[in-house]
Parts: C-alpha cells; sequence; structure tokens
C-alpha cells in the first residue's frame, strides 16, 4: 500500500499527477477537475507534505519514484504526469517502468549545467538563520521566477504570517532543499534517459527563464520516443496557477 496520501477525481483510463517544489496536490486541483470527463486523475501529495509521511534523513529521488510507482500499481494507472522536479520524478519512474504515456512540464532536469544550483547553500543558511521570507524571495530570484528586493521581501513575509496559503508554502520552504541536491546529484550529460521506453510528452512555457527553455530541446535530444510542445503564453506555473485548463487539453490531445 503506498505511504503517500493520493486525491482522486475524474473517470476514465488513470493518469497520477506528480507536483512540483513547494506544490500540494490541491495546487493541481483545476488541472485534475480539467482532465476528469476523460481520466481518472490522481494527486499524489509527496512526502513532506499534509499526511504524507516527512522527508526521512536518507531521503533521495528513489523515494519519490517508489511511492509514484505504488500509486501506478495501486491505481491500475498507466500514464504518469509531473511538473517540474514532479517531471523529474515522472522520467525516473519511466527509467523504472513501462507506460501508456509520460507527460513532464519543464522537469527539473539538468543536463551539462542547465539547472542553477549554485544559490542553494545561502537559501539553506537563510533557512537557518529563520529569514523564511527572505529565503523564499532570494530562491525564486534565482531561478528566475520572482523579483528581488525589500518591498518584494516585505510582501512575502506578510503573506506567509497573514494568509493560509503563504503559511502553506512557508512550511515546505525546507524540503527544497533535499528536493535541488537531488535533482543536482542527477546532473548528466542526457545519457541515463536514453533508455525510456515511453512514449514521452515534454511541455513547457515560451515565458519560462531562458535555462528552462534552453534545456527542453537538451532533455528531447537525449529521450527515444519524445515530443516538445512550447507554448508561448505559459509560464513555468502554467499547470498549477497559470493556465491548468490549457494544459489538460494538450495532455488530453
Amino acid at each position: 500500500m503506498s505511504s503517500v496520501d493520493v486525491t482522486t477525481v475524474g473517470q476514465g483510463p488513470g493518469l497520477i499527477v506528480v507536483p512540483g517544489t513547494t506544490r500540494r496536490a490541491r495546487h493541481y486541483a483545476a488541472l485534475a477537475d480539467a482532465l476528469s470527463d476523460s481520466y481518472t486523475v490522481h494527486v499524489v501529495e509527496r512526502r513532506g507534505r499534509g499526511r504524507s509521511p516527512a522527508q526521512s534523513p536518507d531521503y533521495g529521488l528513489d523515494q519519490e519514484v517508489t511511492d509514484a510507482l505504488d500509486v501506478l500499481t495501486e491505481t491500475g494507472s498507466r500514464q504518469i504526469f509531473g511538473h517540474s522536479y514532479g517531471g523529474l520524478v515522472a522520467l525516473h519512474v519511466a527509467l523504472r517502468t513501462d507506460l501508456d504515456r509520460v507527460i513532464a512540464y519543464e522537469p527539473a532536469v539538468s543536463i551539462d549545467g542547465s539547472l542553477p544550483t549554485a544559490w542553494l547553500p545561502r537559501y539553506e543558511q537563510l533557512l537557518a538563520e529563520g529569514r523564511d521570507a527572505r529565503a523564499m524571495v532570494y530562491y525564486l530570484h534565482a531561478l528566475g521566477f520572482m523579483p528581488s528586493g525589500p518591498v518584494v521581501t516585505a510582501a512575502v513575509w506578510a503573506m506567509q504570517r497573514f494568509t493560509a496559503e503563504g503559511r502553506a508554502i512557508r512550511e515546505v520552504l525546507p524540503t527544497v532543499v533535499r528536493e535541488l541536491i537531488v535533482a543536482r546529484e542527477m546532473e548528466s550529460d542526457g545519457g541515463r534517459y536514453a533508455t525510456i521506453t515511453s512514449p514521452v510528452l515534454l511541455l513547457g512555457g515560451g515565458r519560462s527563464p531562458a535555462y528552462i527553455k534552453e534545456g527542453m530541446p537538451l532533455i528531447l535530444a537525449t529521450i527515444p520516443n519524445a515530443k516538445l510542445i512550447v507554448t508561448p503564453e505559459f509560464d513555468h506555473n502554467a499547470p498549477d496557477l497559470g493556465d491548468p485548463a490549457a494544459v489538460a487539453e494538450l495532455i488530453r490531445a
């Protein structure tokens, strides 16, 4: 039996959804609802979130992959969608088993240094000092997702303390450290993904940071049966915040 919590909606062939860094299962509710007339969608609550187990001291990608495989087995699902870090998990699931389809939205795959990680030690230091708002701004700015500065930090500080969403994100900030360490450990020339035999659909956005847009063709080139669709108006958070319904249409097609 899977140790992680799973939220299920819809009817049809099984599709599991693996969230990205700092994301919770509920962030994909709109995506799941948009797919629910075509698929039975099982959204995984990854480790360190909600009722799922905490990230253990020996946390690694294998735990996430095993969790996803357990959910696939228990639900009889043959398709997986992963967003960002969840996309990395999805690709490594595909290294372990054959599936009908793997869909990865801007997976956190680092090929020849494409994923920035130099910011991680400073981020850890800020968290250790209890400067959660500064840490969050620093991390998101370093990855090209947020502007920086005292006004932005003050707004994030208020969000973290006075909104339910802000408090929820604050709680999962420590999980970023281990997940990015894992992504860094998976750094390669891409050759490891050449053995994926399942059909892979890579999705990306034209408004995402340059390192993501440059990295996606590198991933595409390493996977034998892969297709890449870049939607100009999407950004990195299209599946959870930007346009879940439009992402659902790409998955459905």
